[in-house]
């Protein structure tokens, strides 16, 4: 199978219409544990005429001995980058959606700490549903984009580094649980996963309110 490295054809049509597009990409909406992490990537019309790096693609389309360098790549080539993150409890407090909402937020907030500003922004969320606007505390201009992490480069950037980030993140946590796998599931469920929790319950970092097994839990 041919896979079709990502373009900036909509970016450099959108940026026609804004000053400056803020991509974002979600990464652990479906894991067992862990948080759930968004990657925001901001694109200027400068930034635009830019060569794509060499081998962005959606996260999900490298493979993880990759991404790292893919990830840095991409983190160079935008204007600014950063990850917003909702945990585990958060997710357990007010649902996957809204957790996604404050996760992309948090993102978003992060590339205006850089400089980013969002007065004349659009924000390119990949998927069919805004679930940013609701839990923003500002007015933003919002375009959910179908496949868009797989076909808008700026996403792509996104989404690697997003992933990359959380990856990381569930190794460093695999360190205080290291019977659940996370080095190597990153909180996904895996086989191994799943029998892990229903031989020691649920840790901390468990999406407890989600029908995971009928382990019980450590707290």
């Amino acid at each position: 199978m041919t896979i079709v490295a990502p373009k900036l054809t909509l970016e450099r049509k959108l940026l026609g219409e804004c000053d400056l597009i803020i991509s974002l990409d979600e990464v652990g909406r479906g894991a067992l544990a862990g948080p759930v992490a968004v990657g925001a990537a901001v694109m200027d019309a400068a930034g635009a005429r830019r060569r794509v790096p060499e081998g962005l693609r959606d996260s999900k389309l490298v493979t993880e001995k990759r991404r790292p360098d893919v990830a840095a790549r991409a983190a160079a080539w935008v204007q600014a980058s950063a990850v917003g993150w909702a945990s585990a409890a958060e997710v357990d407090e007010v649902g996957i959606m809204r957790a996604l909402g404050l996760a992309a937020s948090r993102a978003v907030l992060g590339v205006v700490a850089q400089g980013a500003s969002v007065e004349n922004a659009l924000v390119l969320l990949d998927g069919n549903h805004d679930y940013l606007s609701a839990v923003h505390p500002g007015p933003l201009q919002v375009r959910p984009v179908i496949k868009a992490d797989r076909d808008c480069a700026s996403v792509s950037a996104a989404s690697v580094i997003a992933k990359v980030a959380r990856d990381s993140l569930m190794v460093e946590l695999h360190g205080g649980h290291p019977e659940y796998q996370w080095d190597r599931n990153k909180g996904y469920a895996s086989a191994e996963h799943r029998e892990a929790i229903r031989a020691s319950g649920l840790s901390p970092y468990h999406r407890a309110s989600w029908a995971i097994t009928d382990a019980p839990t450590l707290f």
